[in-house]
């Protein structure tokens, strides 16, 4: 049943409410037995890396995701013989009691499409390359050839809607942001507007067929663009009477920490709206460790649409078109610079709290990327070395090193003999009674409500003021929004310091590592990836600064607020990759990791190539068995040259270009 009258209209918005948690109804979706959308629960999914002609292996593997957690199992089809050979995967999963929906990938093959639609449950095809080409070319097209080239696209699409139809398959219509058409990329350029226009010619050739089992995606590899994707892919369906379910997923994400931490800010920052009817997140692991990470990220919003129907979750209301934030651009928030070294357009700072160390031992700094040699006595500065160190009332008995700014509580900042490179940290009270300030940075802490009090009102405005933002609400990241959209409307530029804090004494070392990178990157990232934040502060007693201090730069790397490493854009491998991409991944990170700045893509195949790298600057990318063609930005450079000499050869290139310096 269709519940698009069920819900209200959503004119200039993406979403239900910015201040409490109200999941946004879609459609529900028959997909075999595991119905997707409505009230259903958001569901999680992965997608094979087996040869989809290695039957067994794909059916084992299947097997390993279905039991980790996964609802959906995705399986390529590059060509019609994977495409038939579905049937018999199919077969032998129902015969070991496994009844998983099962999901057809489908690049560039309309016929592969139309054998699989009457197999699996259902079927995704990328709009940018079922019935368009990408060739890199530019081509201005007058509104009658525009035309023109919809009524071709129909004809090619129409066969696998009716298809679908007859055999109640569902569909993803999936638009990823390095695959768009070259029509669309002429029209639209590279950006969301294109990428939603490219999924919706495609959804209302289904709707005048009248097809309606359809869900929707929204990828790229940087998660801003793929949160302003979605954001306007809600508003353009609203205004067209749609209402589908969307698969959430930042594509290419990577592996490990960086593969988490980039998911979730991509994903999570739109659970955290509302969005979101199923999630796959995209590492560069085995599949089977996906869905443990999708479950994570989406149990936080099981457990708080039941809070919030028992009445626990209360945020102060807050009036969406009151706000001036555009959500569909990435505008950081005006600041001024405090002293020269926070806000304005200076890098997002980075806060640990050292307070509860050993202030004996000059080496508790290491973690915080102050190396420091005993025999030497002095430190070397890591690529991620942190700005700000918070020690509440201790008092270290060691220099620091002369960089490395230290904060206070006021009471103990006022007995310091030295205050070079201290800086106090108030309560609001504290700093508006206070006779003694810092002459060049305070800090204040404060909450949302604070703002409609009378101290709020009675604060001595001047440049060396930092606010640090704190919250205790269930919905934190939502009330943390709502006060910086109140300082916009007041018309204030002070900095301001997100600061979340997290308690994981349930949880072991590695759970807690996990749920810290999940949770904080969700958080703090939907603030920084609208432009709200010049600094982040994570407290979480229980982990290690160590993993506190990386997961605050991957987090500012996956925004794009501060580089401070490579990023890798890899593909979590399918059935298409022609080359072992775990390894082959960590060989490249292994010799190249110490090129700050420079974005690699990693691609296993034509598919997730040089559309897919976006905004690479370097490609590697699978083009036949042990070859591999190489890119500068989207130009490939060298084609199918032996994988065993692809590295050396990627690297003369960063020399050519003059981006290579020797590791130290």
């Amino acid at each position: 049943m269709n519940t698009i009258a069920a819900i209200k209209t959503l004119p200039g918005r993406y979403c239900n409410s910015l201040t409490e948690y109200s999941r946004f109804v879609t459609r529900e979706v028959a997909i075999g037995d595991v119905p997707m959308g409505g009230n259903n629960p958001i569901r999680i999914q992965s997608m094979t890396t087996t040869d989809t002609m290695d039957t067994i292996g794909t059916v084992e593997q299947s097997i390993r995701m279905i039991e980790a957690g996964c609802e959906y199992v995705r399986i390529t089809a590059p060509s019609i013989k994977e495409a038939q050979n579905l049937a018999e995967i199919k077969k032998q999963l129902r015969a070991r009691g496994y009844t998983t929906p099962l999901v057809a990938d489908i690049h560039f093959t309309p016929n592969a499409a139309e054998v699989a639609a009457r197999i699996v449950e259902k079927v995704r095809v990328n709009p940018g390359n079922y019935a368009d080409k990408k060739k890199f070319d530019q081509i201005e097209y007058t509104d009658a050839q525009y035309r023109g080239e919809l009524d071709r696209i129909y004809q090619k699409f129409a066969p696998l809607v009716k298809i679908c139809k007859e055999y109640g398959t569902a569909m993803r219509i999936g638009t990823n942001h390095g695959s768009l058409s070259d029509r669309i990329m002429s029209r639209y350029g590279d950006t969301p507007q294109g990428m939603v226009e490219s999924a919706m010619e495609f959804m209302r050739i289904c709707e005048a067929l009248n097809y309606y089992s359809l869900v929707i995606s929204m990828k790229s590899s940087n998660p801003q663009v793929m949160v302003q994707a979605y954001r306007l892919l809600v508003e353009t369906m609203v205004a067209e009477g749609m209402n589908y379910p969307l698969h959430l997923g930042v594509t290419e994400a990577g592996d490990g920490e960086d593969g988490r931490i980039k998911s979730a800010v991509g994903i999570g920052t739109l659970l955290e709206d509302g969005l979101g009817d199923t999630v796959r997140v995209s590492l560069t692991e085995e599949p089977e460790a996906e869905a443990p990470v999708a479950i994570a990220l989406v149990s936080r919003y099981a457990e708080r649409a039941k809070r919030k129907a028992t009445g626990q979750e209360n945020l102060s209301p807050f009036t969406f078109h009151l706000s001036p934030h555009n959500p569909y651009e990435y505008m950081r928030r005006e600041t001024y610079e405090a002293n020269a070294f926070i806000g304005g357009h200076m890098v997002p700072r980075v806060v640990v709290d050292l307070s509860q160390k050993n202030l004996k031992d000059p080496a508790i700094l290491n973690d915080a990327g102050y190396l420091y040699s005993p025999v030497l006595d002095k430190y070397n500065m890591a690529d991620q070395s942190v700005d700000f160190v918070y020690l509440g009332d201790g008092l270290p008995s060691f220099n620091f090193p002369g960089n490395l700014k230290q904060l206070y509580n006021y009471a103990t900042w006022q007995k310091l003999a030295d205050k070079t490179m201290c800086h106090p940290v108030f309560t609001l009270k504290e700093f508006i009674e206070a006779d003694d300030r810092s002459s060049a940075l305070n800090l204040v802490r404060l909450k949302d409500t604070d703002v409609e009090s009378d101290e709020f009102g009675a604060l001595p405005f001047d440049r060396s003021l930092v606010f640090v933002l704190e919250t205790d609400e269930e919905h934190g990241m939502a009330d943390q929004r709502s006060f910086f959209f109140k300082l916009q409307e007041l018309g204030l530029d002070v900095p301001v310091i997100i600061k979340r804090s997290y308690d994981f004494k349930t949880l072991d070392s590695g759970l807690q590592t996990q749920d810290l990178q999940l949770y904080a990157s969700t958080d703090m990232g939907a603030l920084l990836v609208d432009g709200f934040g010049d600094g982040i502060w994570i407290d979480a007693p229980q982990t290690q600064t160590k993993v506190i201090t990386s997961t605050s730069f991957g987090i500012l790397q996956a925004t794009r607020s501060r580089i401070s490493k490579t990023e890798y854009i890899s593909c979590p491998s399918c059935g298409r990759t022609l080359f072992d991409l775990m390894v082959t991944t960590q060989m490249i990170r292994s010799r190249t990791s110490h090129l700050k700045g420079l974005k690699i893509g990693i691609m296993g195949c034509i598919v997730n190539g040089p559309g897919e790298m976006a905004d690479a600057d370097y490609g590697y990318v699978g083009s036949g068995p042990d070859k591999v063609t190489l890119y500068r930005g989207k130009e490939a450079v060298k084609k199918n040259i032996a994988s065993t000499n692809a590295l050396d050869e990627l690297i003369g290139i960063i020399k050519e270009d003059g981006n290579w310096i020797e590791a130290v």
